[in-house]
């Protein structure tokens, strides 16, 4: 298992479109992938849409990404970089 840290840097936070980008991109990826809000207790699978905007990510929202199994080094650079780029909403 790998983990990291990112922050929620788009200005709508993780809304409708963004967790559906994240759930096309951690659909391509055989891991088990969790995003988790540690200061809430919370966890969403990355590849539930529903789950995902459980979380209530905001702008600003410090989040960590788990992955693990056969590709969790590509997916979580993959998820890591779509993070880092706000969804492309720049």
């Amino acid at each position: 298992m790998v983990e990291t840290s990112v922050k929620v840097v788009n200005n709508l936070g993780l809304h409708a479109r963004a967790a559906a980008q994240l759930v096309r991109l951690a659909g391509t990826f055989e891991s088990t992938i969790k995003i988790i809000r540690p200061d809430k207790g919370v966890f969403a699978d990355a590849k539930s849409i529903l789950n995902l905007l459980t979380l209530a990510a905001s702008n600003g929202t410090e989040l960590h990404v788990q992955a693990e199994g056969p590709d969790e080094n590509e997916a979580l650079a993959a998820v890591g970089q779509l993070f880092t780029k706000g969804f492309g909403e720049f």
